[in-house]
């Protein structure tokens, strides 16, 4: 008959999770109090957060034809900008594998780059380009593409260092060049991670591009600040739900998209 193993102490007392429970508590209390957080602030307050939701809970249906043309134009510039950065990010990521490119000071450099780029808030970044380009559509076009940049780059190159290495070097063992190698055994391995990452890339960007608007960068996010400064919330009601159905319709499109690759 098989004995019942032991358990340890630690084991039947759940040691090891209490202790990253009260470590978890003691980093939130920490942070809470060096981050000045008031809760007692935030839950006497928390009526004005159900008076808000009231105040919208009576949408203006006359002013989806407004929203309409704004939705559109938040789209394009998602499209635009996620293509314009993952056309970029194709051969920095290339040269940032590690299966790929031996040297390590070009493979450095360019990661510093990236890494460079993905430190700078897309908030940031629409700022500047705000003063750079104007008010407007472009802005929020260029903001775009940079931050898909940032991010497709990583998701590329970390993507093509999982590959099988085998198809590399029995194309380097037959003379192919650098170019016939990506072509011909780099890109059939990869292909359907790309599409997916484009696509998850292009559902970050249409929830960003709402975001953007505040900072001028055209798209809904104009109309939502115009809204709330002038506080009519039955407008902002409708933006909302425009911009929610958005998101559903494009996120259930790319799952759809997603599991048809797999």
């Amino acid at each position: 008959m098989n004995e019942v193993p032991k358990r340890t102490f630690a084991q039947r007392f759940h040691l090891k999770f209490v202790a990253w429970s009260v470590l978890f508590i003691v980093l939130l209390c920490g942070s809470a109090a060096l981050t000045g957080v008031n809760w007692g602030e935030f839950f006497s307050n928390i009526g004005q957060f159900f008076s808000l939701i009231g105040k919208m809970a009576h949408p203006d249906w006359k002013y989806v034809q407004i929203v309409i043309q704004p939705v559109i134009q938040t789209l394009q510039m998602a499209i635009v900008g996620t293509t314009i950065g993952t056309l970029v990010a194709v051969p920095f990521s290339v040269v940032a594998a590690r299966n790929l490119v031996k040297n390590p000071v070009i493979r450095g450099i360019i990661r510093f780059i990236l890494n460079l780029v993905r430190t700078l808030p897309d908030l940031l970044l629409a700022a500047i380009m705000v003063a750079i380009v104007g008010i407007g559509p472009s802005a929020g076009v260029w903001t775009l593409a940079i931050f898909s940049f940032g991010m497709i780059s990583k998701l590329f190159y970390e993507s093509i260092e999982t590959i099988d290495n085998g198809q590399l070097e029995a194309l380097r063992a037959a003379g192919a060049n650098y170019f016939q190698i990506i072509v011909f055994a780099v890109l059939p391995q990869v292909i359907e991670n790309f599409i997916s990452y484009f696509l998850y890339t292009f559902e970050i960007n249409v929830r960003a591009s709402t975001v953007l608007g505040y900072l001028g960068a055209g798209g809904i996010g104009m109309l939502l600040q115009q809204s709330l400064d002038s506080f009519n919330y039955s407008q902002t009601a409708v933006i909302i739900l425009a911009t929610l159905i958005v998101v559903l319709v494009i996120d259930g499109l790319s799952n759809y998209l997603r599991e048809k690759l797999d």
